[in-house]
């Protein structure tokens, strides 16, 4: 019989089960008046084929969305399993996030994290409330992939591998 409980205030808990479901690590990023700007988010999905649309969630409370939502292009990298440094520099809240990143702008204005496994060149297509975050749509204007580089994946609040077949 599993034990459950009732979901009250108890964020610790709620944190504990979300992070029992392993996802990738992705990084957004775009020049912002020359500078490179960027944020970790690891609640990227795919949405649709037509159009071609993906899916990050931004706390309300980030300081560092305000700053790319009116960027022309956004980079979206998909982290590889060596990027574990980038991005935890990527999720600082405060120095050089690119410090020892290596990355490339694109000229539509998106910057990108070399080596990932994916890389999409989006633009902004809603932005959708969701309690305390925001579900931001990205249309995917350009694309490529390396499918055979191991992605980066955050499980139970830890950086993980995929295990080889």
């Amino acid at each position: 019989m599993i034990e459950m409980q009732e979901v009250t205030e108890d964020v610790a808990a709620l944190r504990r089960t979300f992070g029992c479901f392993p996802s990738g690590v992705t990084a957004v990023c775009a020049l912002v008046d020359g500078t490179p700007t960027g944020m970790a988010a690891s609640t990227f999905t795919s949405v649709s084929l037509a159009p071609p649309l993906v899916s990050i969630c931004v706390q309300n409370t980030s300081e560092t969305w305000p700053k790319l939502r009116n960027a022309p292009r956004l980079g979206l990298s998909v982290l590889a399993e060596n990027h574990n440094e980038a991005c935890l520099r990527l999720s600082r809240k405060e120095g050089d996030r690119f410090t020892g990143v290596d990355w490339e702008a694109r000229p539509g204005g998106g910057v990108f994290v070399l080596d990932a496994t994916a890389w999409l060149d989006c633009r902004l297509h809603d932005e959708i409330p969701a309690g305390d975050h925001m579900i931001v749509l990205l249309e995917v204007q350009c694309l490529a992939a390396r499918p055979e580089t191991p992605p980066l994946v955050f499980h139970t609040s830890r950086f993980r591998r995929l295990a080889p077949a």
